[in-house]
């Protein structure tokens, strides 16, 4: 389980923002509420993770728009690395989950 109360903040790489963007729609704005938003379900990312940990994310934005996303923590701040709407499989089992922070 995560503990939120270390992180300071976000950290965005210009390319990453841009590419989440362009390629699904999904602003670097929508990705940060995601994480204040319940339930939110975390994972790591161990295919991913040969240089540095990785992790998964099943949440929503303020909106209510179901997002998968990928993100790393670097120096108590969230880096996400991609976005992008939840697959069909992604949102079952997101919307079986109870209003609380549970890891995937």
């Amino acid at each position: 389980m995560f503990d939120f109360d270390n992180f300071v903040g976000f950290d965005w790489d210009e390319g990453n923002k841009q590419k989440n963007w362009e390629k699904h729609k999904v602003a670097y704005t929508e990705c940060e509420e995601v994480f204040f938003n319940q339930p939110l379900l975390i994972s790591e990312d161990i295919k991913h993770s040969s240089q540095e940990k990785r992790y998964y994310v099943l949440g929503r934005s303020d909106t209510g728009r179901t997002l998968f996303l990928v993100f790393t923590v670097r120096n108590n701040t969230i880096r996400v690395i991609s976005a992008r709407d939840q697959s069909k499989k992604e949102r079952k089992i997101y919307g079986q989950q109870p209003q609380a922070n549970t890891a995937i």
